[in-house]
């Protein structure tokens, strides 16, 4: 598959574009010959001339969310109104966009004697679902715990397939939890209400007891829900040398 390299980027073809939940899609674009990254890491998308512009720019970062030996190379955003999101959204199948990286180190551990304790809200799942993937089709050792927080089971971007990766590998333990006060039980089942110090020892606390190996804590979402996160772990006596965090400003 021919690819054209524009300084250190390339210009590549969007292949495919659905929708994942509420208000979001995920997009797919050509995987050029030799691109290597590590799950959690991102890419930054450039539209070429396209049909609007604002003052945001013609370029967003987004976390690839497909594992590192897949074919493909797969993004996921939410929707708003600026005019990049919006020039997204209608692009054409078969249209060229640049794609430059990988860049960040928001990936997983490498000693998996280390728990590994992902605290997600909303988009911030993408960079986890690459770490995800990768976990369950190299059959990492690592034993993987993820907080998933969405105000309804609709805006939950791969819920079924973390459902189904859960399935896969046995390390790998999913809590889903809606925040909705009006949502009714027939709708949900699962945890309800923000994720907490005791949500996470309900669900974690065995991997939480291991001596001079304790958990690394994963955050990722909004800003102002990763400080929240931050200084819940903190008060719970977690330090900052084991939370590593990215806030998806905007998204």
């Amino acid at each position: 598959m021919a690819t054209e390299t524009v300084e250190s980027a390339r210009i590549v073809k969007l292949k495919s574009r659905r929708e994942v939940a509420e208000r979001t899609i995920e997009f797919e674009v050509e995987k050029p010959s030799g691109f290597e990254f590590k799950a959690g890491q991102y890419a930054e998308i450039a539209l070429l001339d396209p049909a609007e512009t604002d003052a945001e720019g013609n370029a967003r970062v987004f976390s690839i969310i497909t594992a590192p030996d897949e074919g493909s190379l797969k993004f996921a955003t939410r929707l708003r109104e600026s005019a990049f999101k919006r020039v997204l959204h209608a692009l054409p199948v078969g249209s060229s966009v640049k794609l430059d990286g990988p860049f960040g180190d928001f990936t997983l551990h490498n000693n998996p004697k280390r728990a590994a304790i992902l605290l997600a809200g909303g988009i911030g799942i993408t960079p986890f679902h690459s770490v995800l993937r990768r976990a369950a089709r190299e059959k990492l050792p690592h034993k993987i715990f993820l907080f998933y927080s969405n105000r309804h089971p609709k805006d939950a971007a791969f819920l079924d397939e973390l459902r189904e990766l859960a399935k896969q590998n046995l390390n790998f333990t999913f809590v889903p939890t809606m925040t909705a006060a009006d949502l009714p039980p027939a709708e949900w089942s699962g945890e309800r209400g923000h994720v907490d110090w005791s949500m996470i020892q309900r669900h974690a606390g065995a991997a939480m007891d291991g001596a001079g190996a304790g958990p690394v804590y994963y955050l990722a979402g909004p800003p102002a829900m990763v400080n929240d996160l931050r200084a819940m772990l903190n008060k719970a006596g977690v330090d900052d040398d084991d939370i590593r965090a990215e806030g998806f400003d905007g998204y």
